[in-house]
């Protein structure tokens, strides 16, 4: 750490009240802007030094500022292990080998992080974990490279390295400060066609006089102005938590005086604990990348629809998409985005063998990953199991109920939907207001104990809908619906027949691997296993399938009865 830097953070945390490291690393991502600006304007035809400069700040935020000595060689170490297994290691394997190293890594900084058992303060795990992103995507990249193209699909023919990058353009990839703490993670793809300013060249076809203004020189659009929006928009979202988290937090959840309320008054305190946590990351991840925004990898292209500079490549997060969300994939799909990517195209798409759709394999394979990588804490899987059977209920009764709330083409509202819409938003936030407590009180103890005093409303909400799911209600519904919107088809002469598209709800291995019908996915277990047995067998006899979901379900069916006989004699008795 440098001499005497210390000073200025002292001064502000004692007056503020927040730890020092909390103050550091709002500092760092203050710091990141005027840095952007500088990296930004660095000589578009010397690569190497913005190398340079990215690697030299990256080591001032991890050792200069948080004198994180054995962090930094934590980062070096999976660093130059990853390059050499992407670089030496041959065969299919390459790429897991490099995952599990890095997950098994990261292990060790998450249990270390477990003992520490201090909140507010900054060590390497969240830097690791963006590494891991990374640095794993990076194996797959370099493993592309090396396939044929016919294999591939349009992402990874996109992200594929055909040839591995030198090492001081690798170390700047990794050191990228901008995203160094808190993300946002991205491919090294990106920050090979930022750095050699390819990023910015025009689509084929592109009027030039309509390319986006730059200053002088350089190829790199002018990005001031989104990228102030950003930090004026995280530092609004910090303000807010600093000034809110002193009346919604874990103690007050957690203290007697809580027990005191009415249930109404102890959910929406629930609600604001999660709603003023969540501000804190809508404050960071928004900082972070405007940040990135202003060096200029932030650039996506220009909008179709405005003719103007997209620069939505790295967005992370979007805060009106969560808290407005009325389903619970829009939920997850707006939170933590670059992670849903990575999941879903370094981990589900990746364990799903060539010819096959994704099945219980990859939903199983990504829900684990998610999970591990978050951490050990009970709360994280307390989160994840009753995640997903949400995921279950919400899908199903979208598709039962949401269908009389529509014309019978499905294509326009009916006047009721507005009321429709507000129930399930209301459901959805409340739902995921129990959820994901868990997630903030960490321990099994504390989330049990912040679950009973809401008398467990979200497990017993889904508990009866899921029962409803298994009686004939569920099919007399879905008879109602099919009557519904069962329209015949007049197609109008000399037009093509137009199809509804699918809903961005029938996406898989996107929300941070929580599985989205577990019913199904057990179905595709049993298939899965079924199919591996009879293959390791030979053409030996057994059960397909459906015979042993059926015999699996009678079986359940008897010993359920045999529970409910022996209650009543014990009632008789």
């Amino acid at each position: 750490m440098l001499p005497y830097i210390d000073l200025p953070f002292v001064y502000v945390s004692t007056l503020l009240g927040s730890s020092l490291d909390e103050i550091k690393i709002i500092a760092s991502f203050l710091l990141s802007y005027p840095l952007a600006a500088i990296l930004k304007r660095l000589p578009d035809d010397k690569p190497w030094l913005k190398n340079v400069f990215n690697i030299s700040i990256g080591l001032f935020f991890v050792v200069g500022l948080f004198d994180l000595w054995w962090g930094l060689a934590t980062i070096i170490l999976d660093a130059i292990i990853t390059y050499l297994i992407a670089g030496y290691v041959q065969g299919p394997y390459m790429p897991w080998i490099g995952f599990v190293w890095l997950m098994g890594h990261m292990s060790v900084s998450h249990i270390y992080r477990h003992m520490l058992n201090d909140p507010a303060v900054i060590d390497i795990t969240g830097a690791q974990m963006v590494l891991v992103m990374k640095l794993s995507a990076f194996c797959w990249n370099v493993w592309d490279g090396r396939q044929k193209q016919s294999e591939l699909n349009d992402t990874q023919k996109d992200r594929m390295l055909v040839k591995l990058p030198n090492p001081l353009d690798f170390a700047g990839f990794v050191f990228f400060f901008p995203a160094l703490h808190a993300g946002p993670a991205f491919d090294y793809i990106d920050y090979h066609r930022w750095l050699n300013t390819t990023m910015f060249d025009l689509p084929p076809g592109t009027d030039p006089m309509k390319a986006p203004p730059t200053r002088k020189k350089r190829r790199i659009p002018r990005s001031g102005t989104p990228a102030m929006l950003k930090l004026g928009a995280g530092l609004i979202w910090l303000v807010l938590f600093l000034q809110l988290s002193p009346f919604y937090n874990p103690s007050v959840i957690l203290g007697d005086q809580f027990t005191k309320h009415n249930i109404l008054w102890r959910i929406f305190h629930l609600h604001m604990l999660n709603f003023v946590t969540r501000m804190k990351y809508y404050g960071v991840w928004m900082m972070a990348e405007g940040a990135c925004i202003l060096s200029g990898i932030g650039y996506k292209g220009l909008d179709p629809k405005t003719g103007k500079p997209d620069w939505s490549r790295l967005t992370n997060i979007r805060p009106s998409g969560v808290e407005f969300a009325q389903n619970s994939h829009a939920y997850l799909g707006n939170w933590n985005m670059n992670t849903n990517h990575w999941l879903r195209n370094y981990i589900y798409l990746r364990v799903t063998p060539k010819g096959k759709k994704p099945g219980f394999r990859a939903s199983m394979a990504t829900f684990v990953t998610s999970a591990f990588w978050h951490g050990f804490e009970p709360g994280y899987y307390m989160a994840f199991v009753l995640a997903s059977f949400i995921q279950n209920v919400a899908k199903n009764s979208r598709r039962l109920l949401r269908p009389f709330f529509m014309t019978p083409d499905g294509k326009r509202p009916t006047p009721y939907k507005r009321y429709y819409d507000i129930f399930t938003w209301l459901v959805t936030q409340l739902a995921f207001t129990f959820t994901t407590t868990p997630f903030i009180l960490l321990s099994l103890h504390d989330s049990l104990l912040a679950w009973s005093r809401v008398y467990f409303y979200a497990i017993i909400g889904v508990g009866i809908s899921s029962l409803f799911l298994l009686t004939p209600g569920k099919a007399f519904l879905q008879k109602k619906v099919k009557a519904r919107t069962t329209v015949p088809a007049q197609p109008s002469p000399g037009k093509p027949e137009v199809h509804r598209a699918d809903s961005q709800e029938a996406l898989q291995g996107a929300t941070l691997g929580v599985p989205h019908e577990p019913g199904q996915e057990f179905d595709e277990m049993v298939d899965e296993i079924t199919e591996e047995v009879k293959k390791r067998k030979g053409s030996a006899v057994g059960p397909d399938g459906a015979a042993l979901r059926k015999l699996v379900a009678d079986t359940l069916d008897r010993n359920l009865e045999g529970l409910r006989g022996a209650g009543s004699k014990a009632k008789e008795l």
